[in-house]
């Protein structure tokens, strides 16, 4: 399990540092402490893609509600970022919205920052390098049996690969999900998200009128062909988009 998030910005020198944080939950090792030039969606993907070719794949990766990592009101709270985990083979954990303490040991990382680093103005790169690297070798941790980081951290064993170009459904029909992020069945044009915009979905038939839709291994949902229209998974009666927790 990977944790990330953005760091609060502080301005030194008239220049804006807001980094991006990325940490092994099980041994606490700070894989990414990076000043961004912006939270765009590239520009994350970007780090991502060192951090996987040098640490390989987590199996599942923890975030908060928030741009890039998840959109607020999204299919499964999918974003562009977040369904390109998915198509890794990555599955994804969120903390509920205003509750920032269900990914606590990332915020009491931000908060040893917010002392050591932001307090005094630093956001040079290589001083956020030098930081990490302190933290990971020379810090022991109640928590880790008075251990440091870097003495408990393992490497995935899940190799990087690259991006593949599209995901396969050997048992189910499939779909490609346009620009606009909807697919055709049936003549029908039923929209599931833009996040989703060029990759195809499984199609799974459970009845003759109902089909189960599904990207990778997350359930999206289901079509009615009766009603024509699609039943998000993360949608049912007297239910929230926020309730489901874990997707």
């Amino acid at each position: 399990m990977w944790t990330v998030d953005f760091k609060g910005w502080w301005r030194s020198w008239g220049k804006r540092c807001e980094p991006l944080t990325v940490r092994d939950e099980y041994s606490r090792y700070v894989l990414e402490l990076r000043t961004m030039e912006d939270a765009r969606t590239d520009s994350v993907r970007r780090s991502f893609e060192r951090l996987f070719e040098r640490h390989g794949l987590p199996q599942a990766i923890r975030s908060d509600n928030g741009s890039p990592f998840a959109s607020v009101h999204g299919l499964l709270g999918l974003s562009r970022l977040s369904v390109w985990w998915v198509a890794l083979g990555i599955d994804l954990e969120r903390g509920r919205p205003g509750h920032p303490q269900d990914n606590g040991a990332h915020e009491r990382l931000h908060l040893d920052i917010s002392r050591e680093l932001e307090a005094i103005g630093e956001s040079d790169q290589e001083a956020l390098d030098v930081w990490r690297q302190s933290f990971n070798y020379e810090r022991p941790h109640d928590s880790l049996g008075m251990k440091c980081p870097a003495e408990l951290y393992r490497a995935s064993e899940r190799k990087y690969e690259g991006t593949p170009e599209d995901l396969d459904y050997p048992q189910m029909c499939t779909r490609r999900v346009s620009a606009c992020g909807a697919i055709k069945f049936e003549r029908q044009s039923l929209f599931l998200s833009s996040a989703l915009a060029g990759w195809s979905v499984g199609l799974k038939p459970l009845t003759a009128d109902r089909l189960e839709v599904w990207f990778g291994r997350l359930l999206l949902g289901q079509i009615n062909l009766a009603a024509s229209n699609f039943i998000r998974a993360d949608i049912r009666p007297n239910k929230t988009a926020y309730d489901q927790q874990n997707v």
